[in-house]
């Protein structure tokens, strides 16, 4: 974030703050482990970023270039709604069909969590997390395309 203008809307530290202020105005400050947190957090997270750009409501200027985007705060930043909203309806479709990958999807890319902490947080072994985090890319991307044409 640190590279990113000083006059975007959404900033790192905003985010944590709201992140934590749903969970304690939730109740769910007591977490029986790490990875029922991780979880919290990252839907927390996610569920921000999207009322975010619906709140925004509308197109950035930008030409026909597409970004790849790397992780949640590259979404937060640039404030890409519509790549936002098309995100968001991906991974509500990976996690009716397959909820472990879509928790691998919220702790890696929401959470920002490395491998090893995200195989710590859902108890399964690295490579478990590394094929998981393999396949989900590749259904997010397939999907976000088929989206996009």
């Amino acid at each position: 974030m640190s590279a990113e203008r000083p006059d975007h809307t959404l900033q790192a530290t905003g985010l944590v703050n709201e992140v934590f202020l749903r969970l304690q105005s939730g109740g769910q400050l007591h977490f029986s482990h790490r990875g029922q947190f991780f979880l919290a957090a990252a839907e927390a997270m996610r569920r921000i970023l999207i009322e975010h750009a619906r709140a925004r409501g509308k197109l950035k200027r930008g030409g026909g270039r597409k970004r790849v985007l790397l992780n949640v705060m590259d979404l937060a930043a640039e404030e890409q709604i519509p790549e936002i909203l098309a995100l968001d309806e991906a991974l509500q479709r990976l996690e009716q069909t397959n909820p472990d990958v879509a928790a691998v999807v919220r702790l890696r890319f929401f959470a920002g969590l490395s491998v090893e902490e995200t195989a710590g947080a859902l108890g399964v072994s690295a490579r478990t997390v590394k094929r998981e985090w393999t396949y989900a890319r590749a259904i997010l991307h397939r999907n976000l395309r088929e989206e996009g044409e």
